[in-house]
């Protein structure tokens, strides 16, 4: 079995009702959610696709901050089809396994690398309680929700997804605070015109922020929205709304021009990271912490973004 941990116990299938529960009892008395994307698990000897001692450096770490949930935007493995890709995701996260840790993974492309019937199926093997699923919820205790979705299907008006995140939506318990939204591919990022032009925002992801952006002021509860893709970090606000990148798993890094929009225009490279979000009283604090050098005899991890999720009033 390649998973982590059971998720939790799913309820009914209502289409506004959270698809997994963890109840507030079995989490920590500070409750923190880490998210981060773009792993790329494959052979730990090929340093090509992917920097294999960042991955197990950041894999250690997180298990070491005792989260009580890992959100991941996609691309866990570098071939999807590949039952290798995902052992060796089972191998190198056993610390997460030893650390009883609660891993929501989104699909990404590399999911599907290798035919998308295939892909799906093994990350269902690989998680199998998302067996028969693309997309799902977590209500994380009483004040959190998590939304994991598949940017690989449509998200645009009228789509099978956008019908159900409405419904999510609309259907948050009044003690919901916080909705933190993740996916792999940007609704928001630097628009490159060099460089990975074509891991821009696309059409169908960009129907998701304008979505965001219509129901946002009619919640609650405030929304945070994590993706990957993009192998680095960025930080934006879009009508509101926080956007992260946060694609420094461990996959090869990507240089990135940064706009004026983005919040983080830090030179440092590359940005093997992950971010760190914490319940407060009336805020998600977050900070994204960086590996300095994945090669050094001793690990330094620097602070490296600090913002805040403020609660609505």
């Amino acid at each position: 079995m390649l998973s982590v941990p059971a998720l939790a116990q799913q309820p009914p299938t209502d289409d506004d009702a959270p698809t997994f529960r963890v109840d507030q009892l079995a989490l920590s008395s500070h409750v923190t959610v880490i998210a981060y994307g773009d792993q790329r698990f494959h052979d730990h000897l090929n340093f090509l696709i992917a920097n294999p001692k960042a991955r197990v450096a950041l894999v250690k770490k997180i298990a070491q901050e005792k989260p009580d949930a890992v959100q991941m935007s996609g691309d866990v493995p570098f071939r999807g089809a590949d039952p290798d890709d995902y052992q060796e995701y089972a191998n190198e996260t056993n610390p997460w396994r030893d650390a009883h840790l609660r891993i929501y993974p989104a699909l990404g492309n590399h999911e599907l690398s290798g035919g998308e019937t295939k892909g799906v199926d093994a990350w269902w093997k690989a998680f199998p309680e998302l067996q028969g699923m693309r997309w799902y919820s977590v209500a994380l205790g009483n004040r959190i929700a998590l939304v994991q979705l598949d940017s690989n299907s449509a998200l645009t008006p009228g789509s099978k997804q956008i019908q159900w995140l409405r419904a999510q939506l609309a259907g948050l318990a009044p003690s919901v605070d916080f909705v933190m939204i993740s996916l792999h591919h940007p609704p928001v990022a630097d628009i490159q015109t060099e460089e990975h032009v074509n891991h821009n925002p696309r059409p169908n992801e960009i129907a998701l922020r304008d979505f965001i952006a219509q129901v946002e002021p009619t919640l609650h509860a405030a929304i945070v929205v994590i993706a990957g893709h993009i192998h680095n970090y960025e930080r934006a606000q879009y009508k509101g709304v926080a956007y992260l990148v946060s694609g420094g798993g461990g996959a090869e890094p990507y240089k990135v021009t940064r706009t004026k929009d983005d919040l983080y225009q830090d030179p440092a490279f590359p940005n093997f990271h992950y971010v760190k979000f914490e319940l407060e009283k009336d805020q998600l604090k977050a900070t994204m912490y960086r590996l300095a050098d994945p090669d050094a005899s001793k690990l330094k991890w620097e602070e490296k973004d600090h913002f805040v999720i403020a609660m609505k009033k």
